[in-house]
């Protein structure tokens, strides 16, 4: 397949996106966020997109994306609604977590079905005392005969509540970092109970729940790697994982972008469209330039991931994007002036969701700390 030829596929299917989002998910997003629900038929609607199956191989019936038709998909997505697009994002990291270490037997069970949009996918990495560092968990899958005991809690765990399998890390002897092994964990296991579902700022649409593990049985065979190989495992896949991140923010930009120069070409100040004044304009100019830096530090690091793993492509991406989509939203609050404060504007739930781009996955602060060790490498 040529080059010409893929990127003439890749830009029907960012039209499919748009046309999606601007007729399905944009008109839904406000009340979702409003009234904390989730989308489910807007999720039932990707699944027959095949969106569902993005990481899934072409052999259980999946979507088989490359990384930058995936960052993409993301990008075109996430203009609409955040909390959607995270949702599908760290399902697919689980399906991708299931295609690399799980056995063929996994694979066989559970992605066609995920390919099909149910389950859904969980990742549980993070804990409330271990969240940038995940060595510091404490949740423990216990050897035991052909089985593991799995004790403990995991914190912001998006799609907690409505996920049907849990990709887990845990040590498989607590006082051990160097035990973190990767598990498959069936939702339905006895002794796994959701927790706490988060009131949140932003992504409000996104269930994110605490996953709290007591004395939760599973078969030995749902070891995916080898004991100690987990926060490696974990450690690649956040490499996919923070591109997605970036395209995300990307797209959240360039929703802010778009708003903020339609208002500012149809509200009136001092007898002309603000867009006229040179302050408004330049504003424009400088948010314009940051989303495209960002969306072009994205493509490199998509197109970079799909020959290897290179973390630092993905470190920078996932920086400058996130960075860019919380000022690009906040300025585009400020062109919309007091009208840009209330919720009567879109730009008020994008400036919220935002912030959260410089958290999750790895920080702002973890991405700088990446970048600066391979500078000295």
């Amino acid at each position: 397949m040529t080059t010409a030829t893929q990127e003439r596929e890749r830009e029907l299917i960012r039209e499919t996106v748009r046309e999606f989002v601007s007729e399905e998910v944009e008109p839904r997003a406000s009340a979702a966020d409003e009234h904390q629900e989730f989308p489910e038929q807007l999720w039932d609607d990707l699944a027959e997109l095949g969106f569902t199956g993005l990481t899934v191989p072409e052999e259980y019936g999946g979507f088989d994306a490359d990384q930058l038709t995936y960052s993409v998909i993301n990008e075109e997505l996430a203009r609409g609604d955040l909390s959607l697009t995270t949702a599908l994002s760290v399902h697919c990291l689980a399906t991708s977590c299931i295609r690399n270490f799980g056995a063929d037997h996994h694979r066989e069970e559970y992605l066609p079905a995920m390919n099909e949009g149910r389950p859904v996918g969980a990742f549980a990495l993070s804990e409330p005392g271990a969240g940038s560092n995940p060595a510091e968990m404490t949740t423990e899958a216990r050897p035991d005969g052909d089985e593991y005991v799995i004790n403990g809690t995991k914190q912001w765990i998006t799609n907690g509540e409505r996920s049907g399998v849990v990709i887990l890390f845990a040590k498989t002897d607590r006082d051990d970092p160097d035990s973190i092994t990767q598990f498959l964990v069936p939702k339905d296991t006895d002794g796994l109970s959701v927790g706490k579902k988060e009131d949140k700022l932003g992504l409000r649409a996104s269930d994110t729940t605490t996953l709290v593990f007591e004395d939760a049985h599973i078969p030995a065979e749902n070891r995916l790697t080898e004991v100690g190989d987990g926060l490696k495992a974990a450690l690649s896949t956040l490499t996919g994982g923070r591109i997605a991140i970036a395209s995300q923010a990307v797209g959240l930009a360039q929703a802010a972008l778009d708003d903020a120069l339609e208002y500012a070409e149809e509200r009136e100040q001092f007898g002309t469209e603000i867009a006229n004044h040179q302050a408004v304009a330049h504003s424009l100019a400088e948010m314009h330039t940051r989303v495209q830096a960002a969306r072009l530090l994205t493509r490199d690091a998509a197109e970079k991931n799909d020959d290897g793993v290179d973390p630092l492509s993905a470190s920078m991406a996932k920086y400058f994007a996130s960075e860019t989509a919380e000022s690009v939203t906040s300025e585009a609050i400020q062109i919309h002036g007091g009208y840009g404060f209330t919720k009567d504007y879109d730009v008020e739930r994008y400036y919220r969701d935002a912030k959260v781009t410089t958290i999750y996955e790895g920080t702002t602060e973890i991405q700088k700390d990446i970048i600066s060790r391979h500078l000295r490498s």
